[in-house]
């Protein structure tokens, strides 16, 4: 039986969500992401494209570009609100699904030829979903993830395009080899040297020439450039770890604002194990300098989900880690190893009521947010609630603009 493979995008998402809450943006370039001068364009309209705007791309060069531009500092929360009911609708109508992003999503309709036309579904679904959302979407369908997902790319906006079996090398050959997944700015500029600029070039190349040049990575190129892909559509991804970071707006060297921000970042990590019934065995530290120099160091301790635990640990880290004395530009917290379980009692360090007093703090947590108790050194720490379940298998909502 042949693949079929159905790759969804949200066009330009948090810009649509936007003007779907307020209509007075519509056609008007807009600008989601940072608002201060160290703010990352997390998404772009159309029209801001056309002056060479682009998403990841620092605020301050976006709005020299185009000054008339719209900025909004976006919500993280909406979005959500938003891709979690664009998921639902796939979710009811689609035999197997992964979601790939916070705006992206692959479908597998393999078989459903027999009964149905899976280009004739595929339409239909679509525009269930910009009927009950309100929100443009487009696709590709093809037998692979990756020719789907090129398609899906030429496809925008707010369109559709098949790819049927057989034409897949045809259907690359002509496009930049830019357009090719996992093709980077860098690796695209190796190609470029090379005298590579159309997948075309790429499909009349020798395998091993590819490999002898870029090695493995070479090879998924030749691949993919040959509509090559057997990667199957993963419902649900188990995480291995769990992280949070925050880059400042202004350079700072307050020891004691650092060390309130790791607290609120360790004690809300805790809280998201403690949630999913997870422990963590490996804790780290990350701290990039104003130089841009960045270091970590980690620790492996026992399974724990304990904040009286996990925050002297980091705590250690920071105080090895912060020997430079320098301008610190971000900080961040990291959990890895992580397995399924609860927490196990010390037999000499736990009471019976710090277990208690963790048991009532995450039940209030639960009922009126993460932010509804916390210690009091990290009352400073702003936007650290991370507003979803890490381990509830859907790709986290990482906007650009969460700063400090």
């Amino acid at each position: 039986m042949n693949r079929t493979i159905l790759h969804l995008d949200l066009d330009t998402f948090y810009v649509s969500v936007e003007r779907l809450i307020d209509s007075r943006l519509l056609k008007r370039p807009l600008l989601v992401g940072g608002t201060s001068d160290r703010g990352v364009v997390a998404a772009c309209s159309y029209e801001t494209r056309a002056f060479g705007v682009h998403s990841g791309m620092p605020m301050r060069m976006a709005k020299e570009l185009c000054p008339e531009a719209v900025v909004i500092r976006g919500n993280a929360g909406v979005y959500s609100k938003y891709s979690d009911q664009v998921t639902d609708i796939i979710k009811e109508r689609v035999p197997l699904f992964e979601k790939s992003s916070i705006d992206e999503f692959y479908a597998d309709l393999s078989g459903m030829d027999r009964f149905f036309g899976c280009y004739k579904y595929a339409s239909e679904l679509r525009q269930n979903i910009i009927r009950e959302s309100g929100l443009p979407i487009s696709f590709g369908l093809s037998v692979n993830k990756v020719v789907s997902k090129v398609a899906t790319n030429e496809a925008k906006p707010n369109n559709q395009l098949r790819i049927d079996l057989g034409y897949e090398k045809a259907f690359l050959a002509p496009l930049s080899v830019k357009k090719i997944p996992m093709v980077g700015d860098k690796t695209y500029q190796t190609l470029r040297n090379l005298g590579l600029k159309q997948v075309r070039t790429i499909q009349e190349m020798p395998r091993e020439m590819m490999h002898t040049v870029l090695g493995m990575n070479g090879l998924t190129i030749w691949e993919r450039a040959n509509g090559i892909d057997t990667s199957p559509v993963i419902p649900f991804n188990e995480r291995k770890s769990i992280s949070t970071e925050r880059t400042f707006d202004k350079d700072t060297i307050d020891v004691i604002k650092l060390k309130g921000i790791l607290t609120a970042m360790t004690e809300n990590l805790a809280y998201q194990l403690r949630r999913g019934n997870k422990l963590t065995a490996c804790v780290a530290v990350k701290i990039r300098y104003s130089d841009f120099n960045t270091y970590s160091k980690q620790m492996r301790i026992p399974y724990t989900s304990a904040d009286h635990v996990l925050i002297p640990t980091i705590m250690e880290l920071f105080e090895k880690l912060y020997n430079r004395r320098l301008l610190v530009r971000l900080i961040g917290v990291r959990f890895s190893h992580l397995v399924g379980g609860n927490y196990q009692i010390d037999l000499f360090d736990d009471t019976e009521e710090q277990l208690r007093l963790y048991s009532a703090m995450d039940h209030i947590r639960n009922r009126f947010g993460e932010r509804s108790v916390l210690r009091a050194s990290a009352m400073d720490a702003r936007t650290i609630g991370r507003m979803y379940n890490p381990f509830n298998g859907q790709p986290p909502p990482v906007l650009a603009h969460r700063k400090q």
